[in-house]
């Protein structure tokens, strides 16, 4: 089992800076940390990946950037950086985890386990 704990969130201005703190109770090297938002009324949409071993990244365009994931194998610990934030980035922020598989996981339901979110508000 595999426990996840998100942090940071916060509301903030258009313009503004916000650092996401994911924490994971274990690291598996073939896996991959993910970071999703949901706005209300909205789905579930994937943010940013990054895999344990090698630190390769995957960004939804939106993000693209503007944001940067990274991540501290020695503390079991994801990072989402995200700087210009806009009104749009709106959304409670999930991360989550999945064995890499070979391909770049962008479907909430191909992720195994997860976090229980951290809102974040930008207000224009």
């Amino acid at each position: 089992q595999v426990q996840l704990v998100e942090s940071g969130g916060g509301l903030v201005q258009a313009g503004d800076s916000l650092r996401l703190t994911c924490a994971a109770s274990v690291r598996f090297s073939n896996y991959v940390m993910g970071w999703f938002r949901q706005a209300p009324g909205k789905e579930r949409e994937f943010v940013a990946a990054i895999r344990w071993s090698g630190g390769s990244t995957n960004y939804a365009d939106s993000v693209k950037g503007r944001f940067t994931i990274s991540r501290d194998n020695a503390k079991n610990t994801v990072y989402l950086q995200m700087n210009s934030l806009k009104p749009e980035d709106t959304a409670v922020y999930y991360c989550a985890t999945a064995s890499f598989g070979g391909r770049w996981l962008v479907q909430p339901r191909e992720y195994n386990y997860w976090g229980q979110g951290t809102q974040v508000t930008v207000s224009s």
